[in-house]
């Protein structure tokens, strides 16, 4: 019986390094400065007919790539990253072994993936919210990657909740308690916490992003914000498989994202 990762061969192939230089291209991937490295990660096949998307790198997302026949992986978290060891672990061989015997090739988007105004997670996540973009919010490394959110005529918060838990597919850790109409909303997808300060200090009426933090707790309810925790691999779904998308659209290439389900 066949995985249900499994593609059928035959189509449409393009090349790689285009592939990469596109998204190179589209993300302005150099520009920012990252935790690690943005593009190819890690070469393997030229030539590319199906790409596989997922939101972090590792075994078993390979795993199910190289029975679906990749050629090439796009992530979000990639393999390779500035505080990472200086040496191939156990496990980044495990890893990196699967790669090498699909011979697919590895291409990672972290930061500018969190940041593209338009296929970026924060403004995809945002218009899934049914909410309006509006301008920039929440710095890392310099610069801004979230949005701010806002209705005009004002959302109830117990319906923005419940919105959050229909597109990520599971229930938002809710803390502090704001308004009960929401018109303004800071979204930084992934381990955003830290910046509900910033939510604050803009007078934002609630604050979603992925992973909660110890003390947002008491600031939240002190603040009288609503902070939403939605799942830091849940919030971050949207831009890896938008990019995969726009690349079978471009190069005539099979997409295929691969979620691996992750509490966190």
């Amino acid at each position: 019986m066949a995985s249900p990762d499994s593609a059928a061969p035959g189509g449409a192939t393009a090349d790689r390094d285009a592939i990469v230089a596109y998204l190179d291209d589209l993300l302005d991937a150099g520009s920012f400065e990252d935790y690690g490295p943005n593009g190819l990660q890690v070469p393997g096949a030229r030539e590319v007919g199906l790409v596989v998307t997922g939101v972090s790198a590792h075994r078993e997302l390979f795993e199910r790539a190289e029975s679906a026949g990749a050629d090439l992986v796009l992530c979000h978290h990639g393999i390779i990253w500035g505080g990472g060891p200086a040496v191939v672990t156990d496990q980044l061989r495990a890893r990196l072994e699967v790669l090498f015997r699909s011979d697919a090739s590895l291409a990672a988007y972290h930061l500018p993936l969190d940041a593209h105004p338009t296929i970026g997670n924060n403004a995809l996540l945002c218009e899934a919210l049914g909410l309006d973009r509006s301008e920039s919010f929440g710095s890392a490394r310099g610069r801004p990657i979230g949005i701010v959110g806002r209705s005009g005529r004002g959302v109830a918060a117990a319906e923005l909740i419940e919105r959050c838990q229909t597109v990520t597919g599971r229930e938002p850790l809710v803390v502090g308690r704001g308004p009960e109409v929401v018109r303004s909303v800071g979204i930084v997808s992934g381990a955003g916490a830290s910046m509900l300060d910033e939510a604050v200090a803009l007078g934002l009426d609630a604050f979603v992003t992925g992973e909660p933090a110890e003390r947002v707790t008491a600031d939240a309810r002190e603040a009288a914000v609503h902070f939403i925790a939605a799942g830091h691999h849940a919030t971050e779904t949207f831009g890896i498989r938008r990019a995969g998308e726009l690349v079978a659209e471009r190069f005539g290439v099979e997409h295929r994202f691969i979620d691996v389900p992750n509490p966190i």
